[in-house]
């Protein structure tokens, strides 16, 4: 038990590290758009830039970590994504915002593979779905610190671009830590890339992860556009900031729930994390329609708390159901292979959203993150059906 503590707690550090790193740049949407005097579109193009380098190297990153284990790479990501963080205030141009936030993102694609390979190499059986939920905490922890970090620094006369500074500090800081703590190393002893269409060629894999599409627009759009849309409502940067990072203690809180039910449930675990996960689907595309029944910041920060527990909450139960149709020797594949996936929504989700608030107002762009929420329900039915 003391083991297993010491190596969730390390491994939840590393986590929170790098999505502060990573999420600074959600966070600075407001400040991008006003020093490159972007349109609510263009501001999209930034998350996209941003997933686009996370997904390029998704796929290799895993094969690494399950070729030589993920000590090593955690370590020189981490590293990486603080030089990086650190560069980004200097960019420019928007041009050149693009390509270094898109370095970030090859970066940050150490995070999901690696750390789930620890918890799940690592971690006994009847303690896997709660500890990957509290490791996924920290990709909420993360970003919530980002948000109140950038906005309140922007308050003073540093300005926001110290708030990347104090990320890359603090990511250095951790990966010290985590070199001496984290001893573990797991591997096979070689690389090989296993052709993605093998994994997604499994039935209830391939839905999975098609479910993780539509969900994973909705996670991303929600955390790239909270702080300009609560904007838009009469709040402050200020507390638009705080309404972010309620939406990732709600993720949080979704995050640790749905795991702890998820390791009690009666069943087969892929019936139980198949049923958790469905139900998370269904509360995000209702409270997406909900969202368009806000009209203060006040509301907004308690419609937002209850978004952030359904729609960041559901990813900790998206891998603990991906961890019940593959064998541990592929999780950093498959892992990675359903991370590519939340992120092609990413790549379409927010540029698609920020299009419709330009031409149509808010309210339909909302609907529309609602609309694919049910489509992640409809395909985890049918996985829900078969399963049981």
């Amino acid at each position: 038990m003391k083991r297993s503590t010491r190596l969730v707690s390390v491994v939840l550090a590393w986590q929170i590290a790098a999505s502060i790193c990573y999420y600074a740049v959600f966070a600075s949407t407001t400040f991008f758009q006003d020093a490159f005097g972007l349109s609510r579109f263009l501001v999209g193009f930034v998350i996209t830039s941003l997933t686009l380098g996370y997904t390029l190297l998704l796929l290799p990153t895993g094969a690494i970590i399950d070729g030589y284990g993920e000590r090593r790479v955690l370590i020189g990501g981490l590293l990486g994504l603080g030089l990086v963080a650190i560069a980004i205030p200097f960019s420019p141009s928007f041009l050149v915002l693009l390509v270094v936030v898109a370095l970030l993102g090859t970066l940050y694609a150490t995070a999901i593979p690696g750390t789930n390979r620890a918890i799940f190499e690592n971690i006994p059986e009847g303690r896997q779905h709660l500890s990957l939920g509290i490791k996924q905490v920290g990709v909420t922890a993360g970003s919530g610190i980002s948000a109140i970090l950038v906005t309140w620094i922007a308050g003073t006369r540093f300005g926001w671009e110290a708030g990347f500074l104090v990320a890359g500090l603090v990511a250095f800081l951790v990966a010290g830590v985590f070199a001496f703590v984290y001893r573990e190393e797991t591997g096979t002893g070689t690389v090989s890339v296993q052709n993605p269409r093998k994994l997604f060629s499994q039935s209830e894999y391939r839905r999975l992860t098609a479910a993780g599409f539509f969900l994973g627009a909705g996670l991303f759009t929600t955390t790239g556009y909270t702080i300009l849309y609560v904007e838009s409502l009469g709040a402050s940067v200020g507390f638009a900031g705080i309404v972010l990072a309620a939406v990732q203690v709600g993720g949080s809180a979704g995050r640790v729930v749905s795991g702890a039910v998820g390791d009690y449930l009666p069943g087969s675990e892929q019936v139980a994390t198949t049923r958790i996960l469905l139900a998370q689907a269904v509360g995000s595309a209702l409270t997406f329609v909900g969202v368009v029944l806000i009209d203060s910041p006040l509301a907004a920060l308690v419609a937002f708390t209850l978004l952030g527990f359904f729609v960041l909450g559901f990813t900790g139960m998206y891998y603990s159901c991906m961890s019940t149709l593959v064998a541990n020797e592929e999780m950093g594949q498959a892992t990675a292979g359903g991370q590519l996936s939340l992120n092609g929504g990413a790549l379409v989700g927010p540029p698609a959203f920020g299009l419709l608030a330009d031409l149509f107002g808010y309210d339909a762009a909302w609907l529309a993150l609602g609309t694919a929420g049910a489509v992640a329900t409809g395909l985890l039915l049918t996985i829900e059906r078969r399963a049981t």
